[in-house]
Parts: C-alpha cells; sequence; structure tokens
C-alpha cells in the first residue's frame, strides 16, 4: 500500500505476470486477424458494386492486412518464448521485425496507389463511381471497426510493450484515415465531383507513407538497439541514490520485447566485505526495478579504493585478500615514510621458515601498496587452530577474582564501576576472565581502555595464574532524581 502526506491510502496497480502479458498480446492480434477477414470481404463487395478506385484500394489493402495481421499474430507467439541456448535474450526482436514487415507492407500500398491515381490522372481517364447505400454503409462500419481496433490495439500495445502490436495499431490508424479519405470521395463523387474519387486515393497514399515513415523510425530505433528515451537518466538517478554505491561506471539499455534489457557496472569501497557488497547489489536490483517495472538490468560491482579510506583500513584490507590474520596494526608516518607493525598469527606448529616466508609476503604486499620505502615490521604469534577445552572455576575462585576487579577499580578511582557479571573458565593455559562494567558514555575510548587496561594489569600482577582478562564497557544510565 501507498500514501500520499494529503492524501488517501491507495492500492498499488497489480502489475500483469509474463504469461498473462502473452495471452492478452495473442488474444489481441487473433481478434485483429477475424475482424480485417470481415471487412476485407465488406470492402470487395462494395468496390465491386460501385466502382470505386479509392474503395478498391482499401479493399486491396486488407488483403494484405489479412495477411500481416496473420504474420503479427505468429509474431508475437512467436516473441513469448522464453530464452534459451541459443537466444539469451529471449525471441522479444520478432516484433520487431513483424513491425518492419508492417512497414514494407505500407510503403508498397503507398507506391501502388500513387501509380494507379497517377495513371488515371496522366491518361485523363474518368471511371464512373456509383455511390449507394450499401456503400456508404460499408465504409462506415470499417471506420468504426477500424477505430475500435486502433484504440484498442494501441492499449495494449503500451501496456505489454508489443512492437508488433503497435506496428498493427499503426497500420490500422491509416486504415482510418484511408476509409474516411474514400467516404469524402464518394461524397464528392456524388455531389458531381468526378475527380474526387482520384484525389482521395492520393490522400490515401501521402497518409500510408506518412504512417509508414513514422512506424519505420521506431522500428529501426529497436533493431539498432537505441536506448529508450528518458530510460537511462532514471535508472542512473535511482542507482547513485542507492547507499554503498560510489559511482557508475557504466549502463547500457536496449528494448527487446516489450522489455528494456541492460547492463550496469557500479563501484563499491573495496574494504567492504562480500556480504555487504552482495546486500547492496540487492537493494540497487530493488531501485531500479521500482524505477523501471520493464527493465532487466545485470549488476557488476567492481571494488575500488575510496578517498576517505584510511591506512590502516587498506593494511587490514591486504591481510584478509592475503587470508593472513593480524592484530595489533598500528600505522604512524615518520617524515616523509610510512611506519607499519602489526602481530601476525600462523599455526603453532608451522615451522619458522615458512612462517617468514608468509610474513615476508605480507610486508610485499604492503611495500606495493604503500610504496618502497615504507617500513613493515611483523610479530609472528602462534595461532590456535582447534578448540581447547576448558570448565567454569570453582565459585570462591570466581568471587576472588571478582571483588580484586572491584577492589582495583575503587582504587584507582577511575571511571570504571559497577563490575558485574563475571565468568572464570579454567583452561590448560590458566585462567580466562569475562566480566561487565560501567563507563560514564560521554567518555571517550581511548581513555576507557586505559582504564581498563590499568585495572586488569594490576589483577594479573597479583594472580599470575590469570592468562586473559575480557571486559566489557557498558554506558552507566544516569538516574533521575
Amino acid at each position: 500500500m501507498t500514501a500520499t502526506q494529503d492524501g488517501p491510502v491507495t492500492a498499488p496497480a497489480v502489475r500483469a505476470t509474463p504469461a498473462q502479458i502473452a495471452q492478452i498480446k495473442q488474444r489481441a492480434a487473433i481478434l485483429s486477424v477475424m475482424a480485417t477477414i470481415l471487412l476485407t470481404g465488406a470492402k470487395i463487395v462494395g468496390a465491386i458494386v460501385s466502382g470505386s478506385l479509392a474503395l478498391l484500394t482499401d479493399a486491396l489493402q486488407g488483403l494484405v492486412d489479412v495477411g500481416s495481421t496473420l504474420f503479427t499474430w505468429f509474431a508475437v507467439r512467436a516473441s513469448d518464448k522464453p530464452a534459451d541456448d541459443e537466444h539469451h535474450y529471449g525471441h522479444g526482436k520478432v516484433e520487431a521485425l513483424a513491425a518492419l514487415v508492417e512497414t514494407a507492407i505500407l510503403f508498397t500500398l503507398a507506391g501502388a496507389i500513387l501509380w494507379e491515381a497517377g495513371n488515371r490522372l496522366w491518361n485523363s481517364i474518368v471511371e464512373h463511381v456509383s455511390v449507394t447505400p450499401l456503400v456508404i454503409g460499408v465504409m462506415l462500419l470499417s471506420m468504426i471497426v477500424d477505430a475500435i481496433r486502433w484504440r484498442s490495439l494501441t492499449k495494449v500495445a503500451k501496456e505489454t510493450g508489443s512492437e508488433a502490436l503497435a506496428g498493427e495499431a499503426t497500420h490500422f490508424s491509416a486504415d482510418f484515415v484511408g476509409s474516411a479519405l474514400v467516404l469524402v470521395g464518394l461524397i464528392g463523387v456524388w455531389k458531381g465531383f468526378e475527380r474526387a474519387d482520384t484525389i482521395a486515393a492520393f490522400a490515401i497514399a501521402a497518409y500510408t507513407a506518412f504512417s509508414a515513415y513514422r512506424l519505420a523510425r521506431r522500428v529501426l530505433d529497436t533493431l539498432m538497439d537505441a536506448a529508450p528515451i528518458g530510460v537511462s537518466e532514471k535508472l542512473r538517478e535511482a542507482a547513485e541514490s542507492v547507499p554503498g554505491v560510489v559511482g557508475i561506471n557504466w549502463l547500457r539499455v536496449r528494448p527487446a520485447g516489450g522489455r528494456v534489457h541492460g547492463e550496469l557496472g557500479i563501484s563499491v569501497s573495496r574494504t567492504l566485505p562480500l556480504e555487504r557488497v552482495t546486500a547492496i547489489k540487492a537493494e540497487l536490483a530493488a531501485a531500479l526495478l521500482k524505477a523501471e517495472p520493464d527493465a532487466d538490468i545485470t549488476i557488476t560491482a567492481d571494488p575500488v579504493a575510496v578517498n576517505d579510506e584510511t591506512a590502516l583500513e587498506r593494511v587490514l584490507l591486504i591481510a584478509l585478500k592475503l587470508r593472513i590474520p593480524v592484530h595489533h596494526v598500528t600505522v604512524h608516518s615518520i617524515g616523509d615514510k610510512l611506519s607499519v607493525s602489526l602481530d601476525m598469527e600462523v599455526d603453532a606448529e608451522l615451522p619458522l621458515g615458512e612462517a617468514h616466508e608468509i610474513a615476508t609476503r605480507l610486508e610485499s604486499a604492503i611495500r606495493a601498496e604503500f610504496g618502497g620505502e615504507t617500513e613493515v615490521e611483523t610479530h609472528i604469534e602462534p595461532m590456535e587452530i582447534g578448540q581447547p577445552h576448558g570448565h567454569n572455576a570453582a565459585w570462591e575462585t570466581v568471587e576472588d577474582i571478582g571483588k580484586a576487579l572491584a577492589g582495583e577499580a575503587a582504587k584507582l578511582n577511575g571511571p570504571i564501576h559497577d563490575i558485574h557479571s563475571v565468568r572464570v573458565r579454567q583452561t590448560a593455559k590458566g585462567l580466562v576472565v569475562n566480566y561487565h562494567c560501567r563507563v560514564d558514555p560521554a567518555l571517550d575510548v581511548a581513555a576507557v581502555h586505559a582504564a581498563v587496561d590499568a585495572i586488569e594489569r594490576a589483577v594479573r600482577i597479583a594472580r599470575p595464574q590469570v592468562c586473559r582478562l575480557v571486559s566489557h564497557a557498558e554506558p552507566a544510565v544516569s538516574s533521575v532524581a
């Protein structure tokens, strides 16, 4: 459901499924075939009865219409086939080819009409045209049916994006105007102007040629993969609004079978984890679909170094790419040079020679990133691959260490207070202590860390069996009097 600030909540329009769209297009095409056959038969009878060149031209055009509408129907059915191994983008351009055939038919008809009408004028041939109620009725019926088909096919073509049905709609717009001109010519003959029928044929030819020209321009744009007007701008604007998209590298779109296919290349920060990049692409795909519901866009993400990327982030990224665990990374500027030091973890059972090769590879990658003059120092530490077993320490031990932590916090009279949730585990290497404490939320992280270190250092000196202390500082909740 969607709502505006001032308006009521309204339900969004439900889009038809591809199968429903295919059914709508095919039904419109077959109804057009049936109507064309009936009208063409009526026009042929009227032309024979009246002897009108304009009406005969219109009837002959109707015969061609039967073939073109049948071709359109087959084209619509073929275009709805799904993509396969030979046609990765589907069969949508079959409709553009059908529309191109429609264009050729319209130009051919215009040429034939001009030839016959010109021949009559040049040789001063005046055919007797009989204007009867039957003929007038046929023309009025033809105009009504053509108007209905013109309107309905135009609507279906817009809803489904069908080039073939758009071509048929253009064709029937020419038929409607042609029938109207035939009727004007017949009225002129009835009023005594014998050349009115021939002049009407000229007018029909001119309008048919103009309709063919308009259709040809649209169809050629589709076949030449011309980007639909305004679509690129909408997609680019939607992409730039998605958080995490650093830039747009390229955007290529083309129409096919009532849909817009394309490729979009974006830049993302190279420091982002793969899961975050995947999430950005999913969010971007949803934004593009919202901006252009008929778009099928393939998204490619390229990692780049952004302007606000810190030296620490770059070092961590290098280690991540090499799959080398690091910690305690420090980066300093020493004059014009950069100094990097870090702790690197490797398998505890790895020979020193192999561990040193890993360290050398990491150092070389960091120098390649920042320059050959960069100082890089690595401290190799053993990493526990397995999961050592441990168990909860005795309650007396937990109580003793908890009191020690609280006592040191009170003795230092620092920002740390309310020591709680103390847990002590006995491991093969000693006691591992986890605890929570509260701190003024306005205090910066560096000050909190220094205060915690002072407490833990004093506890470890007094109790050497403690091998590790892990604290979790929580912001203190101020009490309201």
